[in-house]
């Protein structure tokens, strides 16, 4: 049974991404990758092995995604993530022509305005990154322990909605599962159903 359920999962993403990756799963090695961010710099996950990894997905058009940044959610997240030595990347996968595109310059300049504090910021056009992760919206949160194995992937937090005023008593998925891997305890809770909207990837 457990076999033809891996079958029907692998089988299902490639429906959804167009992707024959293998789709990534808690407490198994997170997808490598290497890319150049915003600012010309180099992140590889590799690389960053020792460190505790949070990856967002994101679409500066996305209601979902203005719910945590106009009501300053997401920043408090990676506020504590650079207190807590966390590296943040950022990963913006719309293609060409879709909701949410931008040119580096374009993105640091939406960062800089809404105060955003990510360690990288990487565009990803093509989506190989997006599929890689199996990516489905915006946002959609991974965190990585200090071993590269992927300890939480889903939803920011478990109110599925883009109205702001459900951020108050909302549990944070994310921000719970940094404070387990700090506290050195698996993560309660860790996978979630991941909510917004779609990731723009190209037709």
């Amino acid at each position: 049974m457990k076999k033809i359920s891996k079958l029907v999962t692998a089988l299902a993403l490639v429906l959804f991404t167009g992707s024959a990756f293998a789709a990534p799963e808690v407490g198994q090695p997170a997808p490598d990758f290497s890319m150049t961010d915003t600012n010309g710099n180099q992140v590889s996950l590799a690389e960053l092995k020792g460190k505790v990894v949070v990856m967002e997905w994101t679409n500066h058009g996305c209601p979902y995604v203005k719910k945590h940044y106009n009501s300053e959610n997401m920043q408090a997240l990676q506020q504590q993530a650079l207190d807590d030595d966390v590296v943040w990347v950022t990963v913006i996968s719309s293609a060409p022509g879709k909701q949410g595109f931008v040119d580096a310059q374009e993105a640091n300049e939406i960062a800089s305005e809404k105060g955003a504090s990510p360690a990288h910021l990487v565009l990803d056009p093509e989506g190989t990154l997006g599929k890689r992760y199996a990516a489905r919206t915006t946002p959609h949160m991974f965190v990585i322990n200090k071993d590269g194995d992927l300890a939480y992937m889903g939803g920011i937090d478990d109110k599925p909605t883009a109205d702001r005023a459900d951020i108050e008593g909302a549990n944070n998925y994310v921000r719970a599962a940094l404070n387990d891997i700090q506290r050195g305890t698996n993560v309660s809770t860790p996978t979630s159903r991941p909510y917004g909207c779609s990731v723009k990837y190209a037709s």
